[in-house]
Order: C-alpha cells, then structure tokens, then sequence
C-alpha cells in the first residue's frame, strides 16, 4: 500500500543573523527619539544625577527582555504577549486586553514624538503654533503611511546610524566638561534640595524606561538567529549594556555643559547642548539629526500600529472596516485614519512627559503580566522547555521593579493609561471576540 503524504513541510525562516547582526538590531529598535526628547523632562526631576535613572531602568527593562527572550525560545513562532498571555493563563478576556494594550502604547509613544517633534521645530520655525505644528507633523505621517512604504534593512541601518552619530556627538562635545559638577546633585525645592532617595530614583526611572522601549521586539526574529540559546540572551545584555553606556554618556554631557535647571526649560535640550559645548558647530545641523529621529520613530510606530490595527480587524479582533485595504495604494487607509484621530486626541492630552511615563505605565503593565506568565509556565508540567532558560528568580525580579516603578508613575500618566484600558475593555464587551491576538491557543491536552 503506498504511503498517503500531506504534502511538503512549510518553509521555516533562515537562521542567518549572528552575534553582531541581532546586537545591531536591538540597538536600532530601542534606539530612537526617547533620549532626544526626554533628556531634558528627567533632568528636571533627577537634576545631574539623570544617569541614575537610566541605570535602575536599564535593569527593570533587563529583567523583562530577558523573561521575554525566554518565552521566545519555548515559543519562536507565536512570542506575541496576547498568545503567551492566553497560554499560561487560559483568560481571552486578559489575552485580549493585553494584546491591544501593547499596540495602545504604540499610540501614546506616536503622541509623545509628536509632542517632541513640535518642540524642536518650534526653534525653528518660532512664527508657527505648537498645536499647527503637531496636526502638521501628524498629517504628514499619516500621508506617508497611506502612500506606502517598504521598510528595508539598509534602511534601518541608515536610521540606525544618523540617530547614533547625533548622540555621539553630544558626548564628544561634551567630554572636556566631564567632572565639573556634582552628579548627585538634585533639584533646588522650597525647602531645599530634594533628597536623592528611592522614590525620587524610581519616578525617574519610570520616565526613562520610555527610552529603553523596543527590546521586546528582538523576539521577533528568534528563529532566524544562529544558535539562539547562545546567540539570543547575550545579544539581548550586549543591545542593552550599548544603549545604557550611550545614554548615561549621553546624560552626563548634558548635565556637564548646562545646568540642569536649564536643561529641564529647554525646548531642544540636546541642541542647546551642542551650542554651548560647541558654538561654531551648525546647530540647526543638530536640530535636523533630532527631527530625523524623532520622525523615523514615530513613522515606525505609526506603520506597525496601523498594520496591527489592520490584522487584527480581519480576525474579528477589532471594527471589521480597519481590515479595508485602500484598492490603488494598498494600505489600510481607514485603520491610518482612524489611528491618526487617536493620535491627534492623545497628543493634546498631555505633555511629553506625561505621554511618555502613559507609554511606560501600559508596557510595564504588560510586562508584569508576561513576567508572570513565565512563572506559571515554568511550573506547568508538559510546557515545551525553552532553548534558553532562566532562573524564576528572573521574572519574579521583573515583577518586583516593574511594580516598584508603577507605584511611582504619577496619577495623571495612570489615569490616561487606565482611560485606555478602559476603551479595549469596552471594545471587548461590543465585539466579544472568540480569539486571541497573534494565535489561536492550542487545545488543552486530554
């Protein structure tokens, strides 16, 4: 009797990025407008010691990526939050709130970069209103997005190394101030200067966790890494520990060449850095390095959310007329549109640094959640291991510092966020979807 064949097996990814590659491509996708806006917002807070605010955040984003980078090696082709939410906890109710929270923070970030955006303009063109200057910067996106475009890696690279040079620029500049003031030093209160504690450490940290968003997406291409269980977790520390020195060098220059109390007023923080380090150094050079990134960050996140927004209305998982694809342009022109109201509403909603700490709230929100869902499978017998496997005391410290920094995230950056949940929950209540995000959950053994 012949032997009934189903078929080819389906092509699987080519595992061809190496140590270096994937280092590059966490650095990009982590590295982009947060630094160029939020330098002076922490300053403000932290005073000279910025650095320590990324440092501590360093390590809360560290704790997560490498839980994150776990869960990507169990489950390569479906990392998605929404799909490990729903394995570990079997809850479509949690799977789905947490899948749209994600793309949820897409939004705010978008808001915050439009808020940076129009500040640093601002400089340049000081005839034209903030709010013309953030419907202008949104309506441009929004025209780009809806015309096409097909994102490449020399591309990206491009991105990768304009964003990078401005910042290497700061600390170059900056340099020969190193040491000259007091990096412990906090900002001047009524009553005197505020105490360098944990809860001030924590409220920036909440802030400039915002600069280190992005490492969940190095998942993303788990299956195409060479030796992934070698290969993926030192990428992860080396992506991180790259990012963490350019910003801390980054924060130290700062806060070396102005004083903090200017550098919180500033409009173009970094820029006004340049042109105090560096007089005869084009500043509206500078200016434009900061716009480029700024927009190459916001157009991502415009790009990736619209085309979420896209697939998950051809699964039910959203209004069906965000799946209608434009029929000359081939883009999903009602999910842009619908987006860029969104956007529009969140970017007068508040300040970048009320926009930024949201943006934190609602991923540390889900990092918690993602954290826990490796500790439950972890402990489930039958779970598939995991190429690279980490200690429970990893995820549980990922819970701890996330926790900590959420119960210092102001009450107005939680209320947007909550306002947000609040929407997915009540789009969960009109749809009543019978999937969830990213995958169909495999059925529970007999």
């Amino acid at each position: 009797m012949e032997e009934t064949r189903e078929g080819p097996p389906a092509p699987s990814l080519l595992p061809t990025l190496g140590l270096a590659s994937l280092v590059l491509y966490g650095i990009g996708d982590m590295l982009g407008s947060g630094v160029y806006a939020l330098t002076g917002k922490v300053a403000g807070t932290m005073g000279n010691a910025v650095w320590l605010a990324f440092v501590v955040s360093m390590v809360a984003a560290l704790l997560t990526a490498l839980s994150y980078a776990s869960l990507g090696s169990r489950y390569p082709r479906a990392a998605g939050a929404a799909y490990v939410t729903q394995r570990a906890f079997n809850r479509r109710f949690l799977s789905y709130v947490v899948g749209l929270a994600v793309m949820a923070s897409g939004l705010t970030s978008m808001a915050t970069q439009s808020r940076a955006f129009s500040e640093y303009a601002s400089a340049l063109a000081q005839a034209v209103p903030i709010p013309l200057l953030i419907l202008g910067f949104i309506g441009v996106l929004t025209l780009v997005n809806f015309w096409g475009i097909k994102e490449s890696s020399w591309l990206n690279l491009l991105c990768t190394a304009v964003e990078v040079s401005g910042l290497i620029i700061v600390v170059v500049v900056g340099l020969r101030y190193w040491g000259g003031v007091d990096y412990l030093e906090t900002p001047a209160m009524p009553e005197g200067p505020a105490p360098l504690g944990i809860p001030l450490v924590l409220q920036g940290a909440v802030l400039t966790f915002y600069s280190f968003i992005g490492f969940e997406d190095m998942i993303n291409v788990v299956e195409e890494v060479k030796d992934p269980r070698r290969t993926f977790p030192r990428a992860v520390v080396l992506a991180m520990a790259c990012v963490t020195v350019l910003y801390i060098a980054v924060s130290l220059s700062a806060v070396s060449v102005v004083p903090h109390a200017e550098l919180a007023a500033s409009k173009e923080p970094l820029v006004e850095v340049v042109r105090r380090a560096a007089p005869r150094f084009p500043s509206v050079i500078f200016s434009g390095i900061a716009l480029f990134a700024i927009t190459n960050t916001a157009l991502l996140n415009y790009i990736m959310g619209s085309r979420l927004a896209y697939g998950m209305a051809r699964q039910g998982l959203l209004p069906r007329f965000l799946g209608v694809v434009h029929p000359t342009r081939r883009t999903p022109h009602l999910a842009i549109l619908t987006l860029m109201a969104f956007v529009c509403v969140l970017a007068f909603m508040g300040d970048i640094k009320s926009l930024a700490k949201a943006t934190s709230v609602l991923l540390m929100s889900v990092f918690i959640v993602i954290n826990a869902a490796l500790i439950v499978l972890k402990r489930r017998p039958g779970e598939p291991p995991g190429h690279f496997e980490v200690p429970v005391a990893v995820p549980v410290g990922g819970i701890v510092v996330c926790g900590a920094l959420l119960a210092h995230a102001g009450s107005r950056e939680v209320l947007m966020a909550l306002s947000l949940i609040g929407g997915i929950v009540l789009l969960y209540l009109m749809l009543r979807p019978t999937a969830v995000p990213d995958e169909e959950p495999p059925e529970p053994d007999a």
